[in-house]
């Protein structure tokens, strides 16, 4: 593997397949438009869209699925339908393939190959799901793993999609980690808050009753 800038990683054993992590939606784009360049042009590439989908507290889980087609362990993701918004048909594809409600937060990037012969694109964005399921898994889709990112990197079937997970995958966690601890900061600040008001009308209390 080498490192081709900041923007994006490029696999040496399959020269059609890219990673672009650590981008903007706009950019990132942009960088694809430049490396299809012909290529799309001569055949109109299959856009696709998922999620890192992250569960769990003190101990997070990242969701990997397993296809019923080819019985492979992927990345919720799938093909976006005409005219969808990738963020949208992302998230549709991580509710259908988890079963999770998810929020979705900021874009990390996008993986390029060929299918059937055509140059495919795979957007992801950043997602949280709910802690229970709200409904039950397509029927494309046979089993759902919630996995510490290390195991769910071994899982997965394509070395490209692994080194994606692993491209991203602790910055995705991090991320979320800042937040928790942000909350909890938060709440700390607003207890301390409560209880020295508490005991300043503890403190005029006891002077009033002595001046009376």
């Amino acid at each position: 593997m080498t490192t081709g800038g900041p923007d994006h990683v490029v696999h040496n054993h399959a020269p059609a397949a890219r990673i672009f992590a650590s981008c903007s939606a706009h950019f990132c784009l942009d960088e694809i438009d430049q490396v299809l360049g012909w290529e799309a042009m001569a055949r109109e590439a299959i856009h696709a869209a998922g999620g890192i989908v992250v569960r769990g507290g003190a101990q997070p889980r990242i969701a990997v699925v397993q296809r019923s087609k080819d019985d492979a362990w992927v990345l919720p993701r799938g093909k976006l339908e005409r005219n969808e918004n990738p963020a949208a048909g992302a998230r549709r594809e991580a509710v259908e393939e988890t079963g999770h409600r998810v929020k979705v937060y900021e874009f990390l990037g996008a993986i390029t190959y060929r299918a059937r012969g055509r140059p495919k694109v795979v957007q992801f964005w950043r997602m949280k799901a709910d802690a229970n399921p709200s409904r039950d898994v397509m029927k494309d889709i046979v089993a759902v793993d919630w996995l510490p990112l290390a195991a769910a990197v071994q899982r997965l079937t394509y070395p490209l999609e692994k080194l994606f997970l692993r491209s991203v995958g602790n910055r995705v966690l991090r991320r979320r980690a800042r937040k928790r601890a942000g909350r909890k900061g938060a709440h700390r600040a607003t207890k301390r808050h409560h209880v020295k008001h508490r005991k300043s009308s503890k403190r005029k209390a006891r002077r009033s009753r002595r001046r009376s």
